[in-house]
């Protein structure tokens, strides 16, 4: 038995890049994935610069602001005197609530009553 012997000539190898393997030259760009966590730490900081934002708006609109230079008015409360009628007195076109509110804060008054002879701090 003899072996056949085929007359095909041989092909050289191709120099061009497998189909699998494309350029990287030629891909286009893939779009920008982010994970939860990635989301999450995009959201902080835009809210961080938000927050840096507004505060920075605020204190410079603070700062146009005028205020009285100088120690906060006093009073001394009178015999028989209560926070309603010294708000009346200090703020006559205010709601006295409110004023009786300020008044108490301004004073770490809470719950206690004032009494005769105690400097209070009035509001401006």
């Amino acid at each position: 038995m003899t072996a056949m012997t085929y007359d095909t000539p041989l092909r050289p190898r191709s120099t061009r890049p497998s189909p699998r393997t494309p350029d990287a030259a030629s891909t286009p760009p893939t779009a920008l994935r982010l994970t939860r966590r990635g989301r999450l730490v995009v959201l902080l900081v835009l809210a961080t610069l938000l927050l840096v934002a507004f505060s920075l708006g605020r204190t410079s609109a603070d700062a146009g602001s005028t205020r009285p230079a100088g120690p906060a008015p006093t009073t001394v409360v009178q015999p028989g005197e209560t926070l309603w009628a010294i708000a009346r007195r200090v703020a006559p076109a205010a709601d006295p609530r409110v004023t009786v509110a300020r008044l108490s804060t301004l004073n770490d008054l809470g719950d206690r009553p004032i009494t005769a002879g105690q400097r209070l701090v009035l509001p401006r």
